[in-house]
């Protein structure tokens, strides 16, 4: 389903693995493929709390003892999932944070802004089964193996809340609460996303995003 995941090193049992790139190691690639793909499906059918390593493994067709090989638990598992989906959320991330700090107007901030969002996008394209994920499961209580997605929730909203901050303080941006303005913010993206997956919206993701965050700085840039 997604690529994210085939660039990870793998967790490797006590025994010999082979040498990198070796026959084994390619065995062990594949069948950690197999798992990601079969619990990513479940995951997005069932939810991360309702799916047992039981039907994982059931649907892949080894037994339950194999996939401790692979990972230590569910948790391990859909960390390993959403790893390269959060990195480049990281990157995003970062990239506008270096945008906003040199930016000295607000035709640069926009421009910082909008940079992000096309990364995201781009991303959502990608990555739409870990996204569909994402947006599944990051609303509900941050227990289990839905952990992981909850912590990268927390994130984007705590990275989106320094940004704020950062364009507030080179007044780039009203005096506005940061946190308010980033959940709102973040709910609104996340919301239209959802609305474009379910089919209720027409037009590209990238250029509706791209409407929206015009919207927001329009409302929160300076009245001088």
């Amino acid at each position: 389903m997604s690529s994210s995941a085939e660039n990870l090193p793998v967790r490797r049992p006590p025994e010999r693995p082979g040498p990198v790139g070796g026959k084994r190691d390619r065995n062990r690639r594949k069948r950690t493929r197999q798992l990601l793909d079969a619990a990513l499906s479940l995951f997005l059918g069932k939810g991360v709390e309702s799916v047992s390593i039981d039907e994982i493994v059931r649907s892949v067709g080894i037994a339950k003892g194999s996939f401790y090989n692979y990972f230590s638990n569910k948790t391990e598992l859909v960390e390993a999932l959403l790893a390269g989906v959060s990195q480049k959320v990281r990157n995003a991330y970062d990239r506008c944070r270096d945008a906003v700090s040199g930016a000295q107007s607000e035709l640069e901030l926009l421009a910082a802004y909008t940079g992000m969002g096309a990364s995201l996008m781009q991303l959502i394209d990608s990555e739409e089964p870990i996204m569909r994920l994402y947006l599944q499961e990051n609303r509900a209580p941050a227990v289990g193996a839905r952990v992981p997605i909850c912590a990268l929730s927390q994130e984007i909203v705590q990275r989106t809340v320094e940004l704020t901050e950062l364009a507030v303080a080179k007044n780039l941006l009203r005096p506005v609460h940061p946190q308010v303005t980033a959940l709102a913010v973040v709910g609104a993206v996340e919301r239209l996303q959802h609305a474009w997956f379910d089919g209720q919206l027409e037009g590209e993701s990238g250029s509706l995003v791209q409407e929206l965050i015009l919207l927001v700085l329009q409302g929160l840039q300076r009245r001088d």
